[in-house]
């Protein structure tokens, strides 16, 4: 399969073709989740691929618990259904242990896991609480700990939700987590390698791995391998997929399209170009004191420009920042998409769309 045949099969498979008629917990299910470390910018990857989107109703599913934030894949912010998080936690334990020891570890040797789990499930019975509040009340139990490190114990070592308000369409709360209560799981690896090919494949086993920070899937893959199919790209490399999963033609029309800052479109495989084909999207950020992840847009596809949204109580301005010269039908989509994604981050401005130089 080459880059372009790629390039549509993932499209189709994160809903950035044509706009779904799915509700946001089948669209979740799809996706595999859309990472969302940050409180509100990952509605925008909503908006950008159900029709019709509402952003209140999303809030309602955060509010009832239908839908959750919790570190998952990469040991990062994930919105996940309830369903899928009691499943997908237990197998991506080892990610984010390897990733809390890796930062932490010189503070919790020989921590007592069962006590620590204990202590911080006692603590959060009684509310949630941030990390640091987490913390503070952990640290007299476990004299001369890290208050800090103590509370990514009880992250690593317990799932934990961030509840709202935090997350919640136009509001705004601190960063608190209650422990949620998992029953024991069927699901193997395998299942894991299945749902990954369904929102991200055709794909090599490096790619999976990316996406779920998990290692040693290829045993997963091969095990497999009779009820897959597979194909290489255009540099040898195997690629596993779904047999009745879709593949459109590679020269089936692509949208301009908006993606938040941390799209997972953008940061589950391992070879990212059927994507950003051979531009380096890293390096065409904003900038800044701040180092702003980029906002990336796609046309025909492939990423060609980032944006951003200013907004006031009068306007809301989206700049973007294209990395070739566009073409004047290029202009009038982004325009209109642009137009659009305004009035959705704010429905009573006045909303405009501007071409950086």
């Amino acid at each position: 399969m080459n880059r372009r045949a790629l390039n549509r099969a993932t499209l189709a498979r994160q809903l950035l073709l044509e706009r779904a008629d799915l509700s946001v917990p089948e669209a979740l299910t799809r996706l595999g989740g859309l990472q969302a470390q940050t409180p509100h910018t990952w509605y925008a990857g909503l908006w950008s691929r159900l029709r019709d989107y509402s952003p209140a109703d999303t809030a309602a599913l955060l509010s009832t618990g239908e839908i959750v934030r919790m570190a998952l894949m990469r040991s990062t912010i994930h919105l996940v259904t309830v369903d899928d998080c009691r499943w997908l936690r237990p197998l991506v334990e080892p990610v984010i242990i390897r990733s809390t020891m890796g930062a932490f570890g010189r503070h919790l040797r020989d921590l007592d896991r069962a006590a620590l789990v204990g202590a911080a499930a006692a603590a959060l019975a009684e509310r949630p609480m941030t990390f640091s509040e987490l913390g503070k009340t952990l640290a007299p139990s476990f004299p001369g700990r890290d208050p800090g490190a103590l509370a990514q114990a009880a992250r690593m070592w317990m799932p934990l939700v961030q509840v709202p308000p935090r997350g919640l369409w136009g509001r705004s709360g601190k960063a608190a987590h209650a422990p949620l209560a998992l029953s024991p799981s069927r699901e193997t690896a395998q299942d894991l390698f299945l749902r990954y090919l369904a929102a991200f494949g055709p794909a090599t086993v490096r790619d999976a791995q990316q996406w779920s920070g998990l290692t040693r899937l290829a045993s997963a893959a091969e095990t497999l391998r009779p009820k897959l199919i597979t194909f290489r790209d255009a540099d040898g490399r195997e690629l596993f997929d779904l047999p009745d999963a879709p593949r459109p033609d590679p020269d089936t029309p692509a949208p301009a399209r908006f993606l938040y800052d941390f799209d997972n479109l953008l940061l589950s495989h391992a070879d990212r170009t059927r994507i950003t084909g051979d531009t380096d999207y890293t390096a065409q950020g904003w900038g800044g004191a701040n180092m702003e992840q980029p906002r990336s847009i796609l046309l025909d596809g492939f990423v060609a420009a980032t944006w951003r949204i200013a907004i006031t109580r009068r306007e809301a301005v989206v700049t973007i920042r294209p990395f070739r010269a566009l073409t004047s039908a290029e202009k009038a989509a982004l325009e209109e998409e642009g137009t659009a994604l305004a009035l959705f981050n704010a429905p009573a401005a006045s909303p405009s769309v501007v071409f950086a130089v």
